[in-house]
């Protein structure tokens, strides 16, 4: 089943600054103003992961390149499993938490070897961008994040003591601490393995980036016309957590749909009330609707109204998209068959492209920009369940495209992962003979 690797990261070194300058949150949780205050510091990791200031891959390699070349990082000596702990609060709350995990390569499997499991769509036109730069870079700046599952927990033992020596420290600019350490110890690494091969992998965040990895191999392989499924491009960096934990927590994914032509507030409200019971409501009461365990419930925000709406039972039998019971009964489906498809007329194919409609997680955005004319309406979804991800990983099917909000996110520029061949290689390779660790 799943096959995971230590490897060789390349790190910042004392060259560049501190660590503490140099780490940065993914660019999609940051505000322009947060994300144009990391872009002052030239080594600031934001300028490997935001690409969306004219950078062509090919000046992201040449960057890359150099600050090789001038060490502002280097890679480590030996090929390690890098344990990383996140303590963080959810907004609102005073509770901490603690979620751990450990960085690793992890073979490549397509979605239908069934290893690693995808619980959303993806939204196709972020993915050629992404695949480019795989291709002129041959790195992960960022890993992405998976689940497995062990419920005696067999793993964490060992974590909790790499941890307690931790090579970072560090607290972002929401208030996350990220510690990392390092497992090099060649039977401990062993564990790791031999716990992980009768596992299935579930990807929480980053199907954008698994899934151009598994473009980027193709296109290698057609190209080399060779595979010995050892290369580096058979590899993909994952940072890895066990769902027994009590620290996985999914906030929930709000709509923001825009740019829709001869939209009429009134008309909408009036086309609601086909599928809906709808009864206008307090701000708070819109605030409260993730935490909600309400089925089929959502909120509304218009230009002049708050409204709290709630699936008629009747029409949950008739929804005519090709999915079976399970995945009908979902929250984001309703949502997006009778709010996006029946009453706003966004067709299928259309909610894929998401030209009319943004994701955010922030109940605050969604409100001004509502208010303030860039969004003509606002939906408000619940939390989604770890239990309701591992069945509709299980079944074979996904979830609308952005429907989990995985908090907190795994940070860039703590450890960055090469698969070029030279480094890749160059001391990772030896992990490989005869399928048994050596020279760690």
């Amino acid at each position: 089943m799943a096959e995971v690797f230590p490897f060789r990261a390349w790190r910042y070194n004392k060259k560049a600054g501190t660590i503490e300058k140099l780490f940065s949150p993914l660019p999609d949780v940051m505000t322009t103003v947060q994300k144009e205050e990391l872009y002052k510091n030239s080594f600031n990791s934001i300028h490997l992961t935001y690409h969306e200031k004219g950078t062509s891959a090919e000046s992201l390699a040449n960057l890359l390149e150099d600050w090789k070349k001038e060490h502002y990082i280097e890679q480590d000596a030996l090929p390690a499993l890098y344990v990383y702990y996140q303590y963080y609060q959810l907004p609102g709350t005073e509770q901490l938490y603690c979620r751990k995990g450990f960085i690793c390569h992890i073979k490549l499997h397509e979605w239908e070897d069934k290893v690693v499991l995808r619980h959303e769509a993806v939204i196709p036109s972020k993915i050629e961008s992404t695949v480019e730069v795989l291709e002129k870079t041959e790195m992960h700046f960022t890993p992405t994040h998976g689940l497995y599952t062990d419920p005696f927990k067999s793993l964490e033992k060992y974590m909790d003591e790499s941890i307690s020596a931790p090579i970072y420290d560090i607290t972002d600019i929401f208030g996350v601490q990220h510690k990392l350490a390092v497992i090099q110890d060649a039977l401990v690494v062993r564990e790791f393995q031999q716990l992980l091969k009768d596992k299935t992998i579930i990807l929480a965040d980053g199907h954008h980036r698994y899934t151009a990895s598994l473009l980027h191999r193709k296109k290698q392989i057609e190209s080399r016309g060779v595979d010995n499924n050892r290369e580096g491009f058979n590899f993909h960096c994952m940072y890895l957590t066990n769902t027994e934990e009590n620290s996985h927590h999914m906030l929930a994914t709000h709509r923001l749909v825009h740019d829709l032509h001869n939209f009429d507030e009134a008309l909408f409200i009036e086309s609601l009330k086909k599928y809906f019971e709808v009864r206008e409501c307090t701000e708070k009461e819109l605030r409260d609707i993730p935490e909600s365990r309400e089925q089929w419930t959502f909120g509304i925000i218009v230009k002049d109204k708050y409204l709290k709406i709630k699936l008629i039972d009747m029409f949950s039998t008739t929804i005519n998209w090709n999915f079976p019971d399970m995945i009908k009964k979902l929250d984001l489906t309703v949502m997006h068959y009778f709010i996006l498809y029946k009453v706003l007329e966004i067709k299928e194919k259309a909610q894929k492209n998401a030209k009319n409609i943004d994701f955010s997680f922030n109940f605050t955005k969604c409100l001004s920009d509502v208010r303030n004319g860039k969004a003509q309406v606002a939906i408000i979804t619940r939390n989604i369940l770890m239990d309701e991800v591992k069945k509709v990983c299980y079944s074979g099917y996904t979830f609308p495209q952005k429907a989990t909000y995985f908090y907190p996110k795994v940070a860039s520029g703590l450890v960055f992962s090469s698969i070029s061949e030279k480094e890749f290689n160059n001391g990772t390779s030896i992990c490989f003979n005869n399928n048994k660790l050596q020279g760690l």
